[in-house]
């Protein structure tokens, strides 16, 4: 049975109430391994700074690798941080009926790049548009 509540581009059939729940499953889905992750990445960062590797009687290839290592650890959380802060929205968006509208143009974004990639928040012109510059 075919939903209403989402817009669609004009070739594409509506949402039908079974691709919704997909979309809704695959985000809540997400939302959950990212949060752990979140929390797995943030603990292993702890430890990392707890170990006080500041160079005091440490040789300066294990200070470098360290601080190599926190480094990566602080760009995975914040990778994760984003992804959970984009299924939020995605998920947001579902429930107010603005999911799948383009947040630079206001056309629909497709359904199709939306069930390939569920947190997309532009159409395909405006993405290419945004990668360019």
């Amino acid at each position: 049975m075919p939903s209403t509540s989402l817009t669609v581009r004009a070739d594409e059939d509506p949402w039908t109430d079974e691709e919704i729940e997909q979309v809704r499953a695959e985000l809540l889905g997400g939302l959950d391994r990212l949060a752990a992750e979140l929390k797995t990445s943030a603990a292993e960062l702890r430890d990392l700074l707890a170990s006080g590797v500041d160079g005091a009687g440490n040789d300066q290839a294990d200070v470098g690798s360290t601080s190599l290592e926190r480094d990566a650890e602080m760009s995975l959380a914040a990778n994760q941080q984003e992804l959970l802060s984009q299924t939020e929205k995605a998920l947001e968006r579902l429930d107010d009926g603005t999911y799948g509208i383009c947040e630079n143009c206001g056309q629909p974004i497709g359904k199709l790049r939306l069930l390939a990639f569920p947190r997309a928040t532009l159409c395909m012109e405006c993405k290419r548009k945004e990668e360019r510059r």
